[in-house]
């Protein structure tokens, strides 16, 4: 049944837009706060939040419905679900999820996560934005980067944001706050646009000068940053993994249609062995990764640290390559009308890049994979 209310949502809202606000690189807010009217908002955020209390399966479904009518939009919904909203009712305390999730699954306030910086992606546990205890008060100072909702126009920001610290001199000293828009010294230091893909997402940078927020914004304790991060990052890899698959099930879709249609030498271009190869190829590739996919997400506990840590980084590594893979078959298919934006394989293809990036390289996915490879003697 949710698949079902997804998949009708997201063709008769979501698929018509998808061009107009990709060639704008605009943020649509009222389609937004539509899938707060959906409930899908906080799919996996408890009951008394305001939330669904669904689990990461749930989650999988609407992100795999979305991101085949729209992969930018998705992109924002992902960080307003997971990055935000799943992480708050995760790790933080009751009167936090109190203050901002009903408000946020909603869909009356935009939230997003700050963890990457100008000089920490991929190595996280080097970054250097710091906060302070002052008081009863942290002050923040730093530049988080590549921030998704970091600003929903052009002059502004989303409303509310969990952002990574260092509190300590350890490597692993990190803490989680919540800042709002409008707190003095927080603001967007950039809008970043012209990027390849995912442009109906908005992406900044964000400054914070001598932020100050009340000690009762830190999320967990302090130095204690890490366990949270880890929690949330299983359930974003499985969400992206899920992005990839409707990525591909579009592109296939789309690649099948062309070529029964299509003629070439007096017959259908499927007839052909090549076009057989692109497309039975990608059909398969695409039902492995989606078998992973759901397969991980079955055995995934919200709850938990480390619960899948291994197959959370395995399934982004095989769905996000598969996603550009087949797109990149769909492309060449289609030929010329593959690749301007009418018949949508373009955007696709252009969305699907940043799977392979964004939550994790595939080189950090290769690393993680291997040293929890090495703690094992059996796969059993």
């Amino acid at each position: 049944m949710l698949r079902e209310a997804a998949r009708t949502f997201a063709e008769e809202q979501v698929d018509p837009q998808g061009l107009e606000y990709d060639k704008a690189e605009k943020f649509n807010h009222e389609l937004f706060r539509q899938v707060g009217e959906q409930g899908y908002l906080g799919v996996t955020v408890p009951e008394e939040y305001g939330g669904q209390g669904l689990d990461a399966t749930a989650s999988v479904i609407i992100h795999e419905e979305l991101a085949a009518a729209d992969p930018g939009f998705c992109l924002s919904y992902l960080a307003h679900s997971l990055l935000f909203c799943n992480n708050l009712a995760v790790n933080g305390s009751r009167e936090q999820c109190l203050k901002y999730l009903p408000r946020a699954c909603a869909g009356e306030i935009i939230g997003g996560m700050c963890m990457s910086e100008p000089g920490a992606g991929t190595d996280v546990l080097g970054l250097s934005t710091t906060a302070r205890k002052d008081g009863d008060s942290y002050v923040l100072n730093g530049t988080k980067m590549w921030i998704t909702n970091g600003c929903i126009s052009d002059d502004e920001q989303g409303d509310v944001y969990l952002v990574y610290a260092r509190t300590g001199e350890k490597s692993s000293d990190l803490s989680l706050f919540l800042v709002e828009k409008g707190t003095e010294g927080f603001g967007v230091g950039q809008r970043i646009k012209d990027k390849c893909g995912m442009r109906a997402s908005p992406t900044a940078e964000l400054v914070f000068q001598n932020v100050r927020v009340p000690a009762e914004n830190l999320v967990g304790v302090e130095h204690g940053a890490v366990k949270c991060m880890m929690r949330n990052l299983e359930i974003e890899r499985v969400g992206l993994a899920a992005m990839s698959t409707g990525i591909a099930r579009r592109c296939i879709e789309a690649m099948n249609r062309y070529s029964r249609e299509r003629k070439s030498f007096g017959q259908t271009i499927n007839q052909f062995g090549q076009i057989q190869a692109h497309l039975a190829t990608s059909y398969a590739e695409y039902a492995a990764a989606r078998a992973y996919v759901y397969a991980t997400s079955n055995d995934l506990d919200l709850n938990a640290t480390g619960s899948n840590r291994l197959d959370s980084d395995g399934v982004k590594l095989v769905a996000s390559v598969m996603g550009t893979t087949v797109a990149n078959r769909a492309m060449q298919c289609m030929g010329g009308y593959g690749y301007v934006g009418e018949y949508q394989v373009e955007r696709l293809w252009r969305d699907a890049k940043l799977i392979e990036i964004g939550g994790g390289t595939l080189e950090a996915h290769q690393k993680n994979i291997t040293r929890e490879l090495a703690k094992m003697d059996s796969l059993e």
